[in-house]
């Protein structure tokens, strides 16, 4: 401890430093903790539950798009599910270089626009297979041509179709192809800071493998999430399980069959003067349909005859259920 009092003279000389400037006061204080801005939208945290029905479109995807590309450049190719999250899309947008192969596609009924990219390298190489090469990689980027950026469209419609066959159990949508762009500064399909769920596809063939992105509006999906969530697929199964017992059990239900020949308003007046002989006019005559009634309800037109000695009616039109005829 003696050697770390301060002598009269150190402690002059250092009064006289900090009276000078010579010394630097601030390096003295203790460096509190830092507070470091946190941003809750940056978490890309796929939402299972809401969207859990989406990794059976992804799967039945991968298969569907394999025999799609290998068909069209005749050469076996393997298709794997790489990656599923959700970003801002402006960060999903700046990731791309050009050339890119953007595709903005149109999911009806589902209001708003989803995104289809094909990497340079990988559409490069599948041009090269399209025109009958082995699909090695360029040595140096380059612009699509015209012939190039058509064939590209060509690849973007065959990889629509499957990817609308693989919504088909879980959301019957009709895609449409609306535009194709290669530079991403004009991709505007939403707000930068709209939230979006970015699927990343890997296609790996024996000269090239590269990486297809499927990019689709968190805003685009949330009217049909709850079709989409665990708890509505799993009612949708037990409802598909029950739903032949209820068929067979329906098929052996009595119900009445009542065909109406015609009526009539009367009196209550009218009706105590009736008499044996009497005639009530109706209100359609022998040449009007029939109107055959189930429950209550009318389901069929037809006209009154005789089968193998039996009374009749032959059916000859069905209606709707508003009454109307099909």
């Amino acid at each position: 401890m003696a050697d770390q009092i301060l002598s009269q003279d150190e402690i002059d000389a250092l009064l006289g430093a900090m009276a000078k400037g010579e010394v630097d006061l601030s390096a003295e204080k203790k460096q509190g903790s830092q507070v470091v801005p946190y941003d809750l939208t940056l978490q890309r945290i796929m939402m299972r539950d809401e969207f859990f029905a989406l990794g059976e479109v992804y799967d039945k995807f991968s298969g569907l798009l394999q025999g799609a590309i290998s068909s069209m450049i005749q050469r076996s190719i393997e298709v794997k599910l790489v990656s599923t999250e959700m970003v801002k899309f402006g960060e999903f947008i700046k990731a791309f270089s050009n050339p890119t192969s953007f595709n903005i596609f149109s999911m009806e009924p589902l209001i708003g626009s989803a995104l289809l990219a094909v990497e340079s390298d990988l559409a490069f190489s599948l041009i090269d297979c399209m025109f009958g090469g082995d699909g090695k990689p360029l040595s140096q980027s380059r612009d699509f041509t015209q012939i190039e950026q058509r064939m590209l469209g060509k690849f973007a419609i065959e990889t629509l179709t499957s990817f609308e066959k693989a919504w088909e159990y879980v959301f019957p949508v009709k895609t449409s192809l609306k535009k194709t762009e290669t530079k991403s500064e004009f991709v505007h399909m939403v707000n930068p800071s709209d939230q979006v769920i970015v699927i990343v596809f890997s296609i790996i063939g024996k000269e090239f493998t590269g990486s297809l992105y499927m990019c689709i509006s968190y805003l685009m999906l949330e009217p049909i999430k709850e079709k989409l969530s665990t708890k509505y697929l799993r009612e949708k199964d037990m409802a598909y399980a029950w739903r032949h017992q209820l068929e067979n059990l329906l098929d052996e239900t009595p119900v009445e069959l009542v065909a109406e020949l015609g009526r009539t308003v009367q009196s209550v007046r009218n009706l105590l003067n009736l008499d044996v002989n009497d005639v009530l006019r109706l209100n359609v005559g022998p040449d009007d349909p029939v109107v055959i009634r189930i429950g209550n309800i009318c389901k069929f037109n037809g006209f009154p005859g005789v089968a193998k000695g039996n009374r009749a009616i032959e059916i000859t039109r069905m209606l709707l259920s508003q009454g109307e005829m099909t």
